[in-house]
């Protein structure tokens, strides 16, 4: 198998394989995901929330603090539970993950049907865990998931691949087995692809439309670049996507398009307070970054020509205030 794409964007999952005893097929296992756990937690923090609020209330005078306290407690409740889904998903998906990688360090002399077994168990465990990675990339497909949704299901998509990849290079898996496998490895690349771009696209959108909204120039460049830093990551898993790349081209015409306003408003700013010759400098500089890479050549040729018919009306102003200054200096002699 060729080497998968995904991991030049995610780092390699690290994965403690901790050993409860032997089972009677000679492998490991991790402790399995339990809700009762998370649930417990999650009483625990409603009734610290609770009694804390309590406390607080009624140490201020309240005549009814259980009320206050008690809502805080369920809504606790209700966002823990909530959640439940999501976290108990996820948990199952690496426990399914790590269960299936095979044991390295078992004896070559072990018997051929305890390794018959042995696949048979680690290629029904990968099975599961592509089901539940389509489910999750199902319910991230959704009208109302955030772009994070997309990103979560392409980190399982790597986490997959990856313990797919080790154990068809250890030669465990072949026959239909392993023809499975890779089928299940191709759908697996296209999920990834399919959420790491939808997460970009998204994730890209929300902070251009966030740098929009900021007031100084400083905070809405320093946004617009973090969208590019989503561009560019995702680019250097498909550096191929021609959508990708016109959205950079969007992004870096927007960061331009906000230096030169920037400077063409100071200039503007200077020539009002009479500052001609220092209004000219900051023209110039609004030219410097309209025609740097990135701004389209309409929008660069249509600039540039207001920018220099200002130029000019200020260095007319500069020669008109020089003849007066000496017209007025020779009157006075």
């Amino acid at each position: 198998m060729g080497n998968n794409s995904a991991d030049q964007f995610f780092s390699r999952s690290q994965r403690a394989h901790s050993r409860a005893g032997e089972v009677s097929n000679g492998q490991s296992r991790n402790r399995m995901p339990s809700s009762m756990g998370y649930l417990l937690i999650a009483l625990f923090l409603a009734l610290a929330v609770f009694f804390l609020l309590w406390w607080m209330l009624v140490s201020g005078g309240d005549e009814a603090p259980w009320l206050p306290a008690g809502l805080a407690a369920s809504v606790v409740l209700l966002v823990a539970l909530s959640a439940r889904e999501v976290i108990m998903r996820r948990a199952w998906t690496k426990y399914l993950l790590e269960n299936g990688i095979q044991d390295r360090s078992k004896s070559r002399s072990s018997s051929e049907r305890g390794r018959t077994q042995k696949r048979g168990f680690s290629a029904s465990l990968y099975a599961s865990a592509l089901r539940a990675i389509q489910k999750q990339s199902s319910a991230a497909d959704s009208s109302n998931s955030p772009p994070e949704s997309h990103f979560e299901v392409a980190q399982l998509c790597h986490d997959y691949l990856a313990s797919t990849e080790d154990a068809m290079r250890s030669g465990s898996l072949g026959g239909e087995k392993g023809i499975a496998m890779r089928a299940g490895q191709d759908r697996v690349r296209e999920l990834h692809k399919h959420h790491l771009l939808t997460w970009a696209r998204g994730h890209s959108l929300t902070l251009t439309r966030e740098a929009q909204q900021k007031a100084r120039t400083s905070d809405k460049i320093e946004t617009a670049n973090k969208a590019l830093e989503c561009i560019d990551s995702t680019l250097r898993v498909y550096p191929d996507e021609s959508e990708l790349h016109e959205s950079k081209a969007a992004i870096l015409e927007f960061v331009a398009s906000v230096k030169v306003a920037h400077w063409v408003e100071l200039a503007e700013r200077s020539a009002f307070k009479g500052h001609n010759r220092r209004a000219i400098d900051r023209y110039r500089d609004a030219l410097f970054y309209l025609n740097q890479q990135g701004v389209k050549d309409e929008v660069r040729i249509a600039g540039t020509e207001r920018i220099e018919r200002e130029i000019e009306k200020l260095r007319s102003r500069i020669q008109s205030d020089s003849l007066k200054r000496q017209e007025n200096s020779g009157r006075s002699q």
